[in-house]
């Protein structure tokens, strides 16, 4: 069984929750005897891998413009499979999946990843926005199986477009947290263990960083750490870096293994303010490392089924004040049941999903 992986920027050490969905699900994948290759964009990557944990590696260049880099390169991705004879084309995200019926003509199966309504997103203008509605339908429409990473995205599916059949629900993953220490990066950071607050995404609208910098002014004894960047530089993230600056918030930049771990471990409260959501890993990760956590109340975050004194009203910056002075006064320890997101059971549930094609 041969599949093909686009809609995605790449694998590995790349930024974005698709990324990381499918870097954890890929080697997965490719352990159990699924010949998997991933198509990345080449101007993300910034190495020669040709392969990388038993998944094949391919760039292919793209244009790297918001509006047109996905929607290219899949096209280009969708060609690649098709010359190397794939079985299986396994597009992720409602953009790149405004191709699924040409990946049909091209004669191979479709596996669609819904990760979210991304015409929900704020970056986009109404064009945009209707072409990402578009993929969702012809997603929906054409792929021969549906993926969807929660319930939310399940009723936006049946509700929408009347289909459930087909349709799977298998959830974002976390890998087992990686207990570890790092007082070298600590120091270079200037951030005493435990006495800082997390935030952890890329630098967009719908993420409302800027929530959390103005939430945070007043907060004594602790520091605000911001791990994460943009793809793309903008009027946004330029004005956040420098509110967050002058507010005295620790920007580390997109980071990745050991450094992303040892802030996970020695976190007191992780906090997500999102608009916008799939099902976020950044939040799982944030809970396998057994953290308090703050989160917006959207669905997606809602779905996660936290404690009701970890929701906060979305875009309330006081009232989010309020919380973060409460729980960093706390001695509380949670635990969290994350059995449900464990990698390998997702990556044997998408295996069975590709068996089912009758290829």
């Amino acid at each position: 069984m041969k599949v093909t992986v686009t809609g995605t920027r790449g694998i590995p050490n790349i930024m974005g929750g698709v990324e990381t969905h499918c870097e954890e699900l890929c080697p997965r994948l490719a352990s159990m005897g699924v010949d998997v290759t991933v198509v990345r964009r080449a101007s993300y990557a910034n190495d020669s891998l040709s392969e990388w944990k038993g998944v094949k590696i391919k760039d292919i260049p793209s244009p790297k413009k918001k509006a047109f880099e996905a929607i290219v390169h899949t096209f280009r991705a969708i060609n690649y499979a098709a010359s190397i004879k794939s079985d299986i084309v396994h597009i992720n995200a409602v953009g790149p999946a405004l191709l699924a019926p040409y990946a049909k003509l091209r004669g191979m199966k479709v596996v669609f990843t819904h990760h979210g309504p991304d015409y929900d997103r704020e970056k986009w203008g109404w064009a945009a926005k209707m072409m990402l509605r578009l993929g969702e339908r012809m997603g929906v429409k054409y792929a021969d199986d549906v993926i969807v990473i929660s319930d939310v995205i399940r009723k936006i599916v049946k509700d929408k477009y009347g289909r459930s059949e087909r349709v799977h629900l298998v959830y974002n993953g976390v890998p087992a947290p990686d207990v570890c220490d790092y007082p070298e990066y600590f120091e270079e950071l200037g951030v005493e263990p435990g006495k800082y607050v997390l935030g952890m995404c890329r630098f967009v609208p719908e993420k409302r960083i800027h929530d959390l910098v103005a939430a945070f002014k007043g907060i004594d004894g602790y520091k605000l750490v911001l791990a994460g960047d943009t793809d793309f530089e903008d009027n946004y993230s330029r004005q956040l870096k420098a509110d967050a600056k002058e507010a005295g918030a620790v920007l580390t930049g997109f980071i990745r293994g050991r450094k992303l771990h040892s802030l996970l471990n020695h976190a007191a409260c992780y906090v997500l303010p999102s608009s916008h959501e799939g099902l976020p890993i950044a939040l799982l990760e944030a809970m396998s490392y057994g953290l308090k956590v703050l989160v917006s109340d959207i669905p997606a975050n809602l779905e996660v089924g936290l404690p009701a004194e970890n929701y906060f009203n979305c875009g309330d910056v006081q009232q989010l004040h309020s919380m973060l002075e409460s729980v960093l006064a706390s001695e509380q320890s949670p635990q969290y049941d994350m059995s449900k997101y464990n990698w390998d059971y997702i990556a044997e549930q998408v295996k069975r999903i590709y068996e089912s094609q009758n290829l």
